[in-house]
């Protein structure tokens, strides 16, 4: 029998997480076995059990993960300021955003279900939306960011719902124009409120 190094454990515990992360994106948490799972990390069954307790172990992990990477490259690599707001926004509401739905935010692909995850799910997610609202809400008021963190979580729900709203939209042309709205009424949130 082959002993493999904590190195090698630890990178096929992130390479389960970041493929569960995508699967679950696509075919949603109930739609994704654990079969399915582990065939896309190029893993067999048994070995799902050495990493993880349980499936919702896994969704928990992997949840986590991916609001955790948003926030690492998509708000805390955004320019400096209001025009950082602007390109996150943007590249939010794009229609390359919409149609990668395995790559792209946790958020608007996930909602639905994580609303009756465990509570632990749920805890795990509520932590990872601070991050990025403490991210974008930083941006908004860098004087006083706990001053703007509720309207920080109400661009991020405007985001994913418009997103999520285009995305099942069977007319391209209507939910191009959706996304177009979107970015204007998120810029507009933005600028309600400040000083002229």
């Amino acid at each position: 029998m082959v002993r493999y190094g904590k190195e090698h454990k630890s990178e096929t515990r992130r390479r389960i997480i970041e493929t569960a992360g995508r699967r679950f994106k696509q075919d949603g948490i109930d739609g994704s076995g654990v079969s399915t799972l582990m065939k896309d990390a190029g893993l067999t069954n048994g070995a799902f059990y050495a990493h993880f307790e349980s499936k919702d172990d896994l969704v928990t992990t992997a949840i986590a993960e991916q609001l955790k990477a948003q926030a690492e490259s998509v708000v805390a690599r955004a320019a400096p300021g209001r025009a950082g707001l602007e390109q996150i926004v943007r590249g939010y509401l794009s229609p390359q955003h919409r149609d990668s739905l395995g790559d792209g935010c946790p958020n608007a692909a996930l909602l639905d279900e994580i609303g009756r995850c465990t509570d632990t799910t749920r805890q795990a997610y509520t932590d990872g939306v601070l991050i990025l609202i403490d991210g974008i809400a930083a941006r908004m008021a860098p004087e006083a960011p706990s001053s703007a963190r509720v309207k920080a979580l109400s661009l991020l729900g405007l985001m994913a719902g418009t997103l999520q709203l285009s995305r099942a939209l069977t007319d391209s042309q209507l939910a191009h124009e959706l996304l177009d709205q979107g970015i204007n009424n998120a810029l507009a949130l933005l600028d309600a409120g400040q000083r002229v």
